[in-house]
């Protein structure tokens, strides 16, 4: 029957596959089992599964109209109630998506944003492109326009053991600091899908005062759903904390 005890327990049951088709996708990426783009199939596969059983529940849940017996129903409700959970989890993340511009390179300095040196040989060929174009500039300066060049009290030498303090406690990895050219390259990996963006800080002086610039680029990907913004403006914060 529609309303079955072995329908309401498929029900549960898919909902618990649809959650773990996500972590599976995200985490199997994470380490390294597969590529990003399998990880997405998991991703979307699961929203299916999710919608199925959120409809299935609900609409047994409509129809028999609290008739039958608790164990019938009981499941019907914490699958619908997961598949649910699952399909407004994504639902926001997509909401995200379509605020957020198509881009992923990010500069607290629009006319000369910091060049990166030994990343570009770590990003590889099929990473993103490093070119920071004019439609990059007109975006970013419409959706982040708080993302801007830090100016400190601090000498460069303090500057720059406060940038390699601040990357660290961030969790990035440190790839190249030069103390001379005021460098500092590092990496910073996404938890769940384990995407790596590469960050590139610039130490340098002005009026007796230091400037810190940074550029965040995402290695694949068109838009990084405001992940590199918001990781400057938190790095910033960090900084003069």
């Amino acid at each position: 029957m529609f309303t079955s005890y072995r329908a309401s327990r498929f029900v549960l049951a898919g909902a618990l596959i649809a959650v773990l088709m996500l972590l599976l996708g995200a985490l199997g990426s994470r380490f390294g089992l597969w590529s990003f783009f399998v990880g997405f199939y998991f991703l979307f596969a699961g929203i299916v599964v999710a919608l199925i059983c959120a409809v299935w529940g609900i609409a047994a849940l409509v129809f028999s109209r609290g008739a039958g017996p608790i164990k019938f129903r009981a499941p019907f409700v914490y699958g619908a109630m997961l598949s649910s959970l699952v399909l407004a989890t994504m639902f926001v993340q997509f909401l995200d998506a379509s605020r957020s511009p198509p881009i992923h390179d990010i500069s607290t300095d629009l006319i000369d944003p910091p060049e990166f040196d030994q990343l570009i040989e770590v990003r590889g060929r099929n990473s993103n492109d490093l070119t920071y174009s004019d439609e990059d500039r007109q975006q970013q300066a419409i959706a982040y326009p708080a993302i801007k060049t830090l100016r400190t009290g601090r000498d460069l030498n303090e500057s720059f053991d406060r940038v390699i303090a601040v990357a660290t406690s961030m969790g990035w990895e440190i790839v190249n600091s030069d103390r001379r050219a005021g460098i500092v390259e590092s990496t910073a990996t996404t938890f769940w899908f384990g995407f790596k963006d590469d960050v590139v800080i610039r130490i340098r002086t002005a009026n007796g005062a230091s400037l810190i610039d940074l550029r965040s680029v995402s290695r694949v990907g068109m838009s990084d759903l405001g992940a590199n913004a918001a990781r400057i403006a938190r790095f910033l914060t960090e900084f003069e904390r």
